[in-house]
């Protein structure tokens, strides 16, 4: 059936997929009718449906759009649907009552069914159409501040980032419309950007971390006119708002190829911008080598949980993608000599979450999180008296032992501490006791609670005396 597509798009656009590609960005639209494609409306979700549906009987167009559609071509499962129509968001939001409308700088609508969120936008046209400043406004360098021209499907089509996610589904007729040539660029399985690389970016220097995510996520390459500006442009990502760099950095490294990911962020020195003190301690001569086999071991952890579809938490990526920068900080520290080694870690969790801070804002519940874990590493050693019942009983005592378990991977003297743990934690309490006083040098002493003395009453006639 795919093969089908593509040589029907091949007989309808063989002098539109043999211009460049400025030239091929006029549009040039292809509708591959329902008995041509393999999409079916089996494969989307319900509420997607339901407001496709409810958009279109109310006499707007409706068509799913972007990811989605690419993910179903491709024999995937999309995580989620978006949808763009020409109904304004106001109006989205008078046919929806679980529907909130989102941003300022790109107004979004928000249908809720439940925990599932339906993203509805609509249709988006050319700035050069947009005179009034609270509706589009961009900065001297570019980037797009405000990004509200209404324009027409044909438009739309433009204002997106990359060809494959420019395929439209309709719902009317559930033919799918291609602008950009984007069934040809999923067959050559290539990201393309749309328009000219180096204003895409400027409008919007995420589309750089995108290209990079599409690339390992849907194991495509990067088209040299689309890569070519990337590095140029690199430090353009400083100006991104702390707040939206969280949700790219989960994106790049929680949807199951962070290894991949990681490693390409590199190459093109995109990383450096989002977590300027982990690479310079992955240059560290001494302890970068290390540090980087680490921080690959605990992606590649991350990329099996996905798989295999287990919870992820951010915190755990962020504690160990800042732990190189931790051990640099709190040995500096420490080597001036005025805190010891449990007051040096903390003086330096602060410093390197602050400093992360300012190109990543890690809301406060993550880093709540990651200070336990670090903790739980200074903490996990001293196993005497009552010391190991407590670790044991803290809310984030696994985090803390997979993440000594994943140190050991690299450290080899940790093992015996981590195997200690592994069977500690699995024992009876007579087998605890056995294992608490034998770390604790064989004495009860350490561990059992003193017994509280009563105080004697003096008789009455003492008291007169």
């Amino acid at each position: 059936m795919r093969c089908l597509i593509f040589s029907r798009i091949k007989r309808c656009c063989s002098k539109l997929l043999g211009k460049s590609q400025p030239e091929a960005e006029q549009i040039h639209r292809v509708v591959i009718p329902r008995e041509q494609h393999s999409v079916s409306r089996k494969q989307i979700c319900e509420p997607a449906l339901k407001v496709l549906y409810r958009l279109h009987r109310s006499g707007y167009q409706a068509f799913l759009v972007g990811g989605g559609v690419r993910d179903l071509l491709l024999g995937k499962s999309p995580k989620d649907f978006d949808v763009a129509t020409d109904a304004r968001p106001e109006t989205v939001r008078k046919l929806f009552r679980n529907c909130r409308l989102i941003g300022k700088r790109f107004r979004l609508a928000h249908i809720l069914f439940g925990r599932e969120v339906i993203e509805v936008a609509t249709f988006r046209g050319h700035h050069s159409n947009g005179t009034n400043p609270q509706h589009s406004k961009q900065s001297d360098e570019g980037m797009l501040l405000r990004d509200n021209v209404y324009g027409d499907i044909e438009e739309d089509a433009q204002r997106r980032d990359f060809t494959i996610n420019a395929l439209y589904y309709d719902i009317s007729d559930y033919s799918i419309h291609d602008f950009c040539g984007g069934l040809h660029d999923l067959e050559a399985r290539r990201i393309e950007l749309i328009g000219d690389p180096e204003t895409r970016y400027r409008e919007d220097p995420v589309r750089m971390l995108r290209a990079i995510r599409f690339a390992c996520k849907l194991d495509m390459q990067i088209t040299e006119r689309t890569r070519a500006p990337i590095h140029p442009l690199r430090e353009l990502l400083r100006e991104i708002p702390a707040a939206r760099m969280f949700e790219e950095a989960n994106k790049l490294f929680l949807s199951g190829h962070g290894v991949a990911t990681l490693a390409m962020l590199r190459d093109y020195d995109l990383f450096r911008q989002l977590f300027p003190q982990t690479e310079a301690a992955f240059e560290d001569p001494e302890y970068g080598p290390d540090f980087q086999r680490f921080v690959d071991l605990s992606l590649a952890d991350t990329d099996k949980r996905v798989a295999e579809d287990k919870q992820v938490n951010p915190a755990f990526m962020f504690a160990a993608l800042l732990w190189g920068p931790l051990q640099l900080a709190a040995k500096a520290i420490q080597a001036q000599g005025e805190f010891n080694e449990y007051d040096s870690y903390q003086c330096a969790m602060n410093d390197v979450l602050e400093r992360q801070l300012t190109t990543i804002s890690i809301p406060r519940r993550f880093t709540a999180i990651v200070r336990d874990i670090w903790s739980l590493q200074l903490r996990m050693p001293q196993r005497n008296g009552k010391k190991a019942y407590r670790l044991l009983e803290h809310n984030k005592f696994r985090a803390g032992f997979d993440f000594l378990a994943l140190r050991a991977r690299i450290d080899g003297e940790l093992t015996p501490l981590v195997q200690w743990w592994d069977t500690f934690r699995e024992a009876d309490k007579r087998q605890q006791g056995a294992m608490v006083r034998e770390v604790s040098g064989g004495t009860r002493r350490n561990f059992r609670r003193p017994r509280r003395r009563t105080p004697r009453r003096k008789p009455s006639g003492a008291a007169q005396q």
